[in-house]
């Protein structure tokens, strides 16, 4: 990081009266965030046969029975100074993958330093000695508490024991080369940035990703590997690349053929671009994927200085033409990296979290959350430093942001893909809310979304009908698809707002009420108003062919 399905239903849980995030809202007690949990438990989007081994099919990771394979991850760092998995003196490691699994996610982008498995002097300490080097001792009798058969672990095992524990609880694993010295990631002078940087040797990485390949052979938990963490800084090359991450990939498939190779562009992983003019050349085929990563602070403070549908559509093409342009050409590409502050305290990160759910929809896209910390044991000096894109809070016990979680389990499960159905329509997707139209015309969790078409013609047929509007202000109908106000056409520079003609002649848009009635309103913020906030107006038409 820079700086830094389906749902089953449940018979005591009725169908919400109110938009998912006032409901979320409410629940404010314990019992009512138990009961939350009892829910994620159910919210299962992919049955992973753990002893299979996954490869690519087109722009789709698939299993041995040629199914596609969603990967919607959360990362679990274990890169920094300790180089033990983060939250260990908070919770039992058994109850952080539990936890992670009730959350909906089905795997874990696990992170390592190389010296991990490179530098000697690490090769005989134990957890236990971790902390104590780095002056951590207060925080050894929570590891005994919580951890009792890590804390006296090398390092190296320690880092095994926790894969098994994810893999115990029905999570992939990917492992990511995030870093070679451990410490905080990322900034353009770190000497980790690139091959021939300070503490970036290419052989030495090699040997790296090499060993560590070869540690996990045959374990069935770890389905992937990625070769390197956000490539950055003056060093960076096309022919360098390609030279090493060539290498780099051969390298891991000799070692362990198994798992899939990840490759990450420049630019902190946000380009890709280059791609385009030369394809990667290996000996072996149906293994590789692209990663790329995308924050809102990568585009400074547009997101709170420009108007939201200009920036979301400027943005998202951006994106598209630096990465998102992979899967056009037929490539799997994971969003290995995305986040906002959980807290709901950046303007800037709650838009662009908007724009980032759309285009994740639209496009069922992979991805991993930054991150499931709570907090750090020691960051930039800073000791039990409290992560704000954590996606559990300060005690690892509960979400940071119930509302948050709750919109990423509506993209959990995928749509569309082999072995998905053979029967192509649409559901429309409300990212504000995280909630989907029902044929009655609400919204409502997503598992009970409608089944729908989004015809050439502009018209969305719903079962003998087609939506049409009426006047603005009041709930949409059923009607004739025949009819001029049962055409809708996208608008705006997002694209994400539905137009057609009122009844009474006036230009509407669909539009989402807090009591989750679908109305027609005046379009609003079509442009020009940094302050004003369409998202209520948003929806995404999502191709399915999954019932």
């Amino acid at each position: 990081m820079l700086h830094s399905s389906v749902f089953y239903s449940i018979n005591w849980i009725k169908e919400p009266q109110v938009s998912s995030v006032l409901l979320l809202g409410k629940m404010k007690n314990d019992t009512s965030r138990i009961l939350f949990f009892v829910f994620a438990i159910f919210l299962v989007n992919l049955v992973i046969a753990n002893g299979d081994y996954f490869t690519t099919n087109g722009r789709w990771v698939v299993d041995g029975h040629g199914r596609r394979v969603k990967f919607t991850c959360v990362n679990w760092p274990s890169t920094l100074e300790p180089m033990v998995a983060e939250g260990l003196t908070k919770q039992p490691v058994d109850g952080i993958s539990a936890k992670i699994r009730w959350l909906g996610y089905n795997c874990v982008r696990f992170t390592y330093p190389l010296y991990l498995i490179t530098n000697v002097t690490y090769a005989n300490v134990t957890v236990r000695q971790s902390f104590q080097r780095l002056g951590l001792d207060e925080d050894i009798p929570a590891l005994e508490t919580y951890n009792p058969h890590i804390i006296d672990l090398k390092l190296i095992d320690a880092f095994k024991a926790v894969v098994e524990s994810q893999g115990k609880h029905n999570l992939m694993v990917i492992l990511d080369n995030h870093i070679t010295v451990p410490g905080w990631c990322c900034d353009n002078n770190d000497g980790n940035g690139f091959f021939g940087d300070k503490y970036f040797d290419p052989n030495v990485w090699l040997q790296g990703i090499s060993e560590m390949a070869a540690l996990f052979n045959g374990n069935p938990h770890v389905k992937a590997m990625s070769l390197r963490n956000e490539l950055r800084g003056p060093r960076q090359n096309v022919t360098v690349w390609y030279n090493y991450m060539q290498q780099g990939a051969e390298a891991v498939h000799k070692n362990n053929p198994n798992v899939l190779t990840l490759l990450s562009g420049f630019s902190y992983d946000t380009d890709l671009s280059f791609i385009r003019q030369r394809a990667v050349n290996l000996t072996y085929s149906k293994k590789l994927v692209y990663e790329a990563h995308w924050y809102s602070f990568t585009d400074g403070t547009s997101w709170v200085n420009q108007s939201m549908n200009e920036v979301c559509g400027r943005i998202t093409s951006s994106v598209m033409s630096r990465a998102g342009f992979l899967i056009g050409e037929g490539f799997p590409l994971f969003f290995t990296e995305f986040g906002l502050d959980q807290r709901g305290l950046s303007a800037n990160d709650n838009r662009y979290f908007n724009c980032f759910l759309a285009i994740a929809s639209r496009l069922d896209l992979d991805w991993a959350i930054w991150a499931i910390t709570g907090t750090y044991y020691l960051r930039q000096g800073t000791r039990d430093s409290s992560e704000s894109y954590g996606v559990l809070d300060d005690t690892w016990s509960q979400p940071r942001n119930l509302s948050i979680v709750r919109r990423l389990n509506a993209i959990q499960p995928p749509h569309i893909g082999p072995g998905l159905g053979v029967l192509p329509h649409h559901v429309i997707f409300h990212p504000a809310t995280g909630l989907c139209v029902t044929h009655h015309l609400k919204l409502r969790p997503c598992p009970h979304a409608g089944s729908f078409i989004y015809t050439p013609q502009g018209t969305i047929a719903a079962l003998e009908d087609c939506i049409e509007a009426t006047v603005a202000g009041k709930p949409v109908t059923h009607g004739s698809c025949l009819n001029p106000f049962a055409k809708w056409t996208p608008i705006s520079d997002s694209g994400y707002h539905l137009q057609t003609t009122a009844q009474d002649g006036a230009s509407v848009c669909l539009e989402a009420t807090s009591t989750g009635s679908i109305i027609t309103s005046y379009c609003r913020c079509l442009s020009g108003d940094s302050t004003c906030d369409p998202t209520s107006q948003w929806f995404v038409i999502v191709d399915s062919t999954k019932f």
